[in-house]
C-alpha cells in the first residue's frame, strides 16, 4: 500500500477522500451549479462512474467543493471523466490534493496513461503544471445538407443495421483500429449503441470488419465512432458506412452531422473531406500523463 495523505497541505476545514454512492446528489449540483467543470466526451453522465475508482472529493465543512474521477476503462487507460470545483476555490487549490490521491490511487493497481480533452482553457495550465503532456490534437467538422457521394466497395461487403449480438465483433473490431489510448470497452459501446439515432456495421463472409455509431443532438446528429479492421482498410469500407450514415439522416430530415477526429490522422481528414465534410475551425488538446 503506498502511503499518501492527500489533506495534509489543506488550509482547515478542508478534507479529501473517496466518492460515495450518497455523494451522487451533491455532486450532480456542483457539476450543474458551477462554472469550473470539465466532463469527458463521454456516453455517460460524471455520476454514472459514482463506485468506479479513482473517484476523490474534496469535503469542506460537509459541503463537497470539488471532485474529481478518472477511473481506467478499457483497463490501465484512464480518462479524466470528471473535474469540477466550486468558484470560491482556486484551480490548483481544489486540483492538486485530488490528483495526489488519484494519481497514487492509480500507481497501485500498475502502470496507466491517464489523459484527458481540454475543453476550456482554464484546464491547460492546470494539467501541464502537474506534469501532463500535450500528445495531439482534436479537430471537429461538419457536413450540412448536400447530396451523399456514391461510395464502391467489394460486393462481397453489406452495410446493415447494428444489432445488440454484434457488439463483441464490434469492441474487437474497436481493438484492432486504435491505438490504446483510444480504444473502447465493451461496457463503453453497448451504452453508446443503446443512445444512437443510427448504428450500422460493414460485414463480408468473414463477420464485422466495420461500424460507427452516431448519437443525434439539437442540431442534427454526431459520428461519434467509426472503424475498420486493418485488413479491409483501404476498400472503402469506412467511406461505405459514413455514406450509408448521410443517407439514413437525410430520410430522416437531419441535415447536420458533425464527427471528432485527431488532427494528425491524415487518413480520416481525407476521408471525411472527400465525402463533403469540413473542419469548422474548432480543436482541443488532448494531455496525457503515464503513472508508474
Amino acid at each position: 500500500m503506498i502511503a499518501v495523505n492527500p489533506s495534509a497541505s489543506l488550509r482547515a476545514g478542508l478534507r479529501v477522500r473517496p466518492a460515495v454512492l450518497a455523494d451522487q446528489q451533491q455532486i450532480a449540483d456542483l457539476t450543474f451549479f458551477e462554472s469550473h467543470v470539465h466532463r469527458h466526451l463521454d456516453w455517460r453522465a460524471p455520476i454514472e462512474w459514482l463506485g468506479h475508482p479513482p473517484y476523490w472529493i474534496l469535503e469542506e465543512r460537509g459541503r463537497i467543493t470539488a471532485a474529481l474521477a478518472c477511473p481506467p476503462d478499457p483497463d490501465s487507460i484512464a480518462w479524466i471523466r470528471l473535474f469540477a470545483f466550486a468558484s470560491h476555490l482556486s484551480g490548483p487549490e481544489a486540483w492538486l490534493p485530488l490528483w495526489t490521491a488519484a494519481r497514487h490511487e492509480l500507481a497501485e493497481r500498475g502502470n496507466a496513461i491517464v489523459a484527458a480533452i481540454s475543453v476550456q482553457r482554464w484546464f491547460d495550465p492546470i494539467l501541464t503544471e502537474s506534469g501532463f503532456k500535450l500528445s495531439q490534437h482534436i479537430v471537429l467538422l461538419e457536413w450540412i445538407d448536400h447530396p451523399a457521394k456514391q461510395v464502391a466497395t467489394s460486393q462481397s461487403i453489406t452495410i446493415r443495421a447494428m444489432k445488440p449480438e454484434d457488439l463483441p465483433r464490434v469492441v474487437n473490431t474497436d481493438a484492432a483500429a486504435f491505438a490504446p489510448l483510444w480504444r473502447n470497452s465493451l461496457s463503453a459501446l453497448s451504452k453508446a449503441y443503446s443512445q444512437a439515432v443510427y448504428a450500422s456495421v460493414a460485414e463480408n463472409a468473414s463477420g464485422v470488419i466495420g461500424y460507427q455509431i452516431s448519437t443525434g443532438n439539437s442540431i442534427g446528429a454526431h459520428l461519434a465512432r467509426l472503424a475498420v479492421r486493418p485488413e479491409a482498410q483501404g476498400q472503402n469500407v469506412g467511406a461505405a458506412l459514413v455514406g450509408d450514415l448521410i443517407c439514413q439522416m437525410q430520410a430522416r430530415g437531419i441535415v447536420r452531422i458533425s464527427v471528432n477526429t485527431q488532427a494528425d490522422n491524415a487518413a480520416s481528414l481525407a476521408l471525411y473531406h472527400k465525402l463533403g465534410f469540413h473542419r469548422t475551425g474548432e480543436q482541443y488538446p488532448v494531455y496525457t500523463y503515464r503513472v508508474e
